[in-house]
């Protein structure tokens, strides 16, 4: 499918050289941009299942708790 876009001169010129630094033409961005946005809503629909088998574990960590102070240690 071919979709035409309409933007300021000046972005895109900007975001044509910022495709070229990640080896991509604007066209291959833009494409890789619009399949990860499209992509996104199964991947909330994958967390959330992740999340609900996660609270629904019967799985102990031997009395572990999780400790703010302890993670931020350096």
């Amino acid at each position: 499918m071919n979709i035409t876009l309409s933007i300021d001169e000046q972005v895109a010129q900007r975001a044509r050289g910022a495709a070229k630094k990640m080896g991509k033409s604007l066209n291959q961005a833009v494409r890789d941009y619009l399949e990860q946005l499209a992509g996104s809503e199964h991947r909330d629909t994958q967390w959330l299942q992740f999340e609900s088998r996660c609270l629904q574990s019967a799985a102990t960590l031997d009395g572990w708790r999780f400790n703010r102070e302890e993670a931020n240690e350096r």
